[in-house]
């Protein structure tokens, strides 16, 4: 009874941790394991990943669309942003082509085709923006980054563990397994509080897991992909960094003790 005072508390329940692990095998399986391997790089709110100066609205949405899906490995998809009213105005624009693949799903040597060769077809899938994340950039790399993953999902047409029901918390998760995890992390919840120009939940992106599972899944892409742990932490809030270490030791450990075989392979 003694000794159970000192025991480490698993960082989720086991239902979730098993649930996360298996869908980012999952997602290892769907999405090109090898380009997540090989390429897939943690992105950072940094100048290095966002080195570009805007002048407008416009160029920082479109700057900060390209950078994000390069990084995602989506590149050479038929992939357009257009402007929230040109969106909304066009209900064309939100109709999904189905696409064709080869050479995998992702990074620079797939070939993505249209399956649609009809005149009127739309062989363009178009992503809009909320210009009132543009203030708050990490926001929107999320929301690019959401954007992503719900159209690497729903080409794939393979639903996540779980089923259907699971869809927007697999979304936000294969977001993370794209490299959007400390984005993800950094916007999972918006404080509230403090003046009331600081606060606009206009600008906030819609959530399906909350901080924790995020900082989960955010660990593990680093523990599969071996990124120190400080190279993460001065990147995130500070109330998330000892839930991070946390979270990271303990798939660390399960990855050492070979009791997971998504981990323990790579």
């Amino acid at each position: 009874m003694l000794l159970s005072l000192f025991k480490t508390q698993p960082f989720l329940d086991e239902s979730t941790t098993h649930w996360i692990i298996d869908t980012y095998e999952w997602a290892l399986t769907q999405f090109d394991g090898k380009e997540f391997i090989n390429n897939t790089k943690l992105i950072l709110p940094t100048g290095e990943f966002f080195p570009a100066r805007v002048s407008s609205i416009e160029e920082m949405a479109q700057t900060v669309f390209d950078k994000s899906l390069e990084y995602a490995g989506m590149s050479k998809w038929p992939i357009k942003l257009v402007s929230p009213a040109i969106y909304q105005q066009n209900p064309q624009l939100q109709t999904m082509p189905q696409l064709h693949f080869e050479n995998g799903v992702r990074g620079n040597e797939v070939s993505v085709t249209s399956t649609d060769f009809s005149p009127n077809a739309v062989n363009t899938v178009y992503v809009s923006f909320n210009p009132n994340q543009i203030n708050q950039p990490q926001d929107l790399v999320a929301s690019f980054g959401q954007s992503f993953a719900a159209i690497l999902i729903a080409q794939r047409g393979i639903a996540p563990p779980g089923g259907e029901e699971f869809m927007p918390q697999a979304i936000d998760l294969v977001a993370c397994f794209l490299g959007f995890g400390v984005m993800f992390s950094n916007t999972a919840y918006q404080f509230k509080g403090g003046c009331g120009s600081c606060y606009n939940k206009y600008a906030n992106r819609e959530v399906a897991l909350p901080e924790n599972e995020i900082l989960y899944c955010l660990a593990m892409f680093c523990v599969l992909k071996k990124i120190p742990i400080n190279h993460v932490k001065s990147h995130l809030k500070s109330h998330l960094r000892s839930d991070f270490k946390k979270a990271y030791k303990e798939l660390e450990s399960k990855s050492k003790a070979q009791g997971l075989p998504l981990l323990s392979a790579n």
